[in-house]
């Protein structure tokens, strides 16, 4: 353990002279054919896997794929290339049972630098190199060496990522960006435009073409500049009642964005899919031309579009921005750990290769510093009362509010947390072939079940953390600009695929989605949840003091006049126990 430590140790001091021994690196000429990826792996995982290989002895080259060339280029498999790029990497997935367990698997991650992909309170999904799993495992106690299981070895991680990209016969779509025809569509299953992930530069100009032809109620904005000086695109969606004899109050406003994170394509496309849905059936569907003359919407697909442009050239799993760091070979920041509200980047300031840095200091990603800047600004100069944030990440399928940073401290409106946030679950769930999503603490980690030996009930016992909480977006947005019903949403799936979800699942998600947006619009106007009876009574007095309403019955409809039965507003058992233990 020592002498690994030692090597890379080494590995950080020396790679800024090493890396100029790296083979220089091609960039792909066009990203909608079969994936471009001429990129070697990155040059710092090169060097750690060949330090451990020295220090563990193990072999130079694995005998399946020795080189990009080897494997036969097939219309419906991945490049030889691009099997020399990923198909030796796979995800394990462990089952943590206890809090040694769950620290010695963190501080493992951390010296081997391994991509933690997801952890909750059933799994740990981390991906690394076949030939880094000895390593890994002779760093973790006896009783995780039989407590993993792999996911998408075999190749199957390779041929995800390939099957991530448009395929051949998109091609024509792209360069030509016909649109038109498509929005006219009845059908959301008939636009081509979610039949596949896009690229920056197809929906950069999707959302100038949205803005052109809804002119009544769609406005293109930025909400900021990237650090390579690219425009953080967005759409403001609502519509203005004008009373010239009544000065104008804030504008009520709900932010959804996506995209933080760069290889989470399904929170982009979700977030256009959603955006869509409103634009198109505004003065159609009754209740969102209500909900888009009551709230503004604006929606953010890509708060990171260097690193999103990046996941389409260069490397499909890139995560973070794309700023410089003090390692030039390791760029950049997490956006979503660098938000000063409880930042704690002080655990990997000195690790600028780890997938969640931090950076050096609160707000070092430039995109998140300039996203806030933008939303403290419409705040406080530009009448906008912001009321509601979703913020899209995958994968995991939950749905979390504050606080991230700790599970010690309860955030002051945890009650209307936790309700809204089970109605935006049931509205997912019972949603068009909806998916079950968790409610939860966004401080929750990974949490073992245990019987207590006194009366044999199990009993739920958090554990360490994998990675940080500090500095969410989540937890700036409630705690400093005090937006009340901020969210954090895990999109599709449970890890079967990650974050290499299938192009079949752009439309169900973003649909999930759709359905929850309308029952948060709903829930703030008071038609659902615990609101309900306080807007029924104000309105039953403003008409008659002496007569109570009767309130309206009320569904839930789809961009396409789709009606989905609405029970949402009825809680859910977990919320009512909730409820009833702060009760007592």
């Amino acid at each position: 353990m020592r002498q690994l430590s030692f090597a890379l140790a080494t590995l950080i001091l020396l790679g800024p002279s090493l890396i100029t021994a790296a083979p220089p690196t091609t960039q792909c000429s066009h990203p909608f054919h079969a994936p471009c990826h001429e990129h070697v792996p990155r040059p710092w995982w090169r060097l750690s896997y060949a330090i451990i290989r020295k220090v563990w002895g193990l072999p130079e080259k694995q005998h399946a794929f020795s080189g990009a060339g080897d494997v036969p280029v097939g219309a419906s498999g991945p490049t030889g290339k691009l099997l020399a790029r990923y198909g030796q990497d796979i995800v394990m997935r462990f089952t943590i049972r206890t809090a040694e367990e769950a620290s010695a698997l963190a501080e493992a991650t951390d010296v081997l630098f391994l991509d933690v992909w997801e952890f909750n309170d059933n799994w740990v999904d981390i991906r690394l190199a076949k030939d880094v799993v000895p390593s890994l495992l002779g760093l973790l106690p006896a009783s995780l060496q039989t407590s993993h299981v792999a996911l998408m070895q075999d190749l199957g991680l390779a041929q995800a990522i390939f099957d991530s990209y448009p395929s051949p016969s998109s091609t024509q779509f792209h360069e030509d960006r016909s649109f038109t025809p498509t929005l006219r569509a009845s059908s959301s299953a008939e636009n081509i435009f979610f039949q596949d992930y896009q690229p920056l530069s197809v929906i950069t100009p999707w959302m100038n073409l949205m803005a052109s032809m809804f002119t009544t109620h769609v406005r293109r904005i930025n909400v900021g500049i990237s650090y390579e000086g690219r425009d953080i695109p967005a759409l403001r969606v609502g519509v203005h009642p004008t009373n010239n004899d009544e000065p104008s109050k804030p504008r009520k406003t709900i932010l959804l964005t996506g995209g933080s994170h760069a290889r989470e394509w399904i929170s982009t496309s979700t977030v256009n899919y959603v955006a869509w849905s409103l634009i198109t059936s505004y003065g159609k569907t009754p209740s969102i031309t209500r909900l888009l003359e009551s709230f503004d919407f604006v929606f953010v697909p890509t708060l990171n579009p260097d690193g999103y442009v990046y996941s389409w050239e260069t490397d499909r799993l890139w995560r973070k921005n794309r700023q410089p760091t003090s390692l030039r070979f390791c760029r950049g920041v997490d956006l979503e750990r660098t938000y000063p509200f409880q930042w704690d980047g002080a655990s990997t300031q000195g690790n600028p290769c780890s997938e969640s840095f931090a950076g050096d200091s609160p707000f070092d990603g430039v995109e998140a510093k300039r996203f806030a800047d933008w939303a403290r600004n419409e705040t406080e100069n530009n009448n906008v009362d912001l009321v509601g944030f979703l913020d899209l990440h995958s994968y995991s399928q939950q749905v979390l509010y504050p606080y991230s940073y700790t599970c010690h401290a309860e955030p002051p409106t945890l009650e209307d947390l936790e309700e809204l946030a089970h109605g935006l679950a049931k509205a997912i769930r019972i949603s068009r072939k909806g998916q079950p999503y968790k409610v939860t603490s966004a401080c929750d980690g990974n949490v073992a079940i245990t019987k207590n030996p006194k009366d044999g009930k199990e009993e739920r016992i958090l554990l360490p953390r994998i990675e940080s909480g500090g500095g969410s977006a989540l937890d700036w947005f409630y705690h400093e600009l005090r937006v009340k019903h901020a969210y954090q949403i895990k999109l599709r799936d449970t890890g079967s695929y990650g974050f290499l979800l299938p192009k079949e699942n752009i439309v169900p998600t973003g649909v999930e989605m759709l359905d929850a947006v309308l029952y948060l619009g709903r829930y703030m106007l008071g038609e659902v949840g615990m609101m309900e009876g306080e807007a029924e009574e104000k309105e039953a007095e403003e008409a008659n003091p002496f007569t109570q309403a009767q309130s309206e019955d009320t569904h839930i409809v789809g961009p396409q006049n789709e009606t989905v039965e609405e029970e949402v507003h009825d809680e859910d058992e977990s919320s009512l126990e909730l409820r009833r233990r702060r009760k007592r």
